[in-house]
C-alpha cells in the first residue's frame, strides 16, 4: 500500500481546501502557492506514488484527469487562450509530493516549457 500523503488528507477534506471538483475517482483543488492565475492540482483519490507506479487498474483514474482539466479549463476561462499541463515524476522531474498529480495552469501567456540551458 502507498504511504500516505497530504493529498490523501485533501481529499477526505481532513485538511482545507479550496475543491473545486471531486468524484470517485478524482480531486481537483487549488493550488496553496499559485504559479499563474489559475493553478489547480488534478490527483486521483488513491495514492500512485509516480508516474512510473501506473498500472493498467489506474487507466480509468488517469483518463479521469485530462476530462476534468478539460472540464475546469473550460470554468477558469482558460480554454480559448490556452493552458498548460503537467505532470512531474520524481526528483529529476520536480516532483515534491509522491502521490501522482496534474497541474492545470494558464489565465496568462506560460513563456516556453523549460528554461533555456546555460
Amino acid at each position: 500500500m502507498a504511504e500516505e500523503t497530504i493529498f490523501s488528507k485533501i481529499i477526505r477534506k481532513e485538511i482545507p481546501s479550496e475543491i473545486t471538483y471531486q468524484d470517485e475517482l478524482v480531486t481537483a483543488f487549488r493550488d496553496i502557492n499559485p504559479q499563474a492565475p489559475t493553478h489547480i492540482l488534478i490527483v486521483p483519490n488513491r495514492v500512485i506514488p509516480t508516474v512510473s507506479d501506473v498500472s493498467g487498474e489506474d487507466e480509468a483514474a488517469l483518463g479521469r484527469l485530462f476530462s476534468v482539466a478539460a472540464r475546469l479549463a473550460e470554468a477558469e476561462g482558460l480554454s480559448e487562450d490556452g493552458y498548460r499541463l503537467i505532470v512531474n515524476c520524481r526528483d529529476h522531474g520536480g516532483q515534491e509530493v509522491y502521490h501522482l498529480h496534474m497541474h492545470l495552469l494558464g489565465g496568462r501567456p506560460l513563456g516556453p516549457m523549460l528554461a533555456p540551458r546555460r
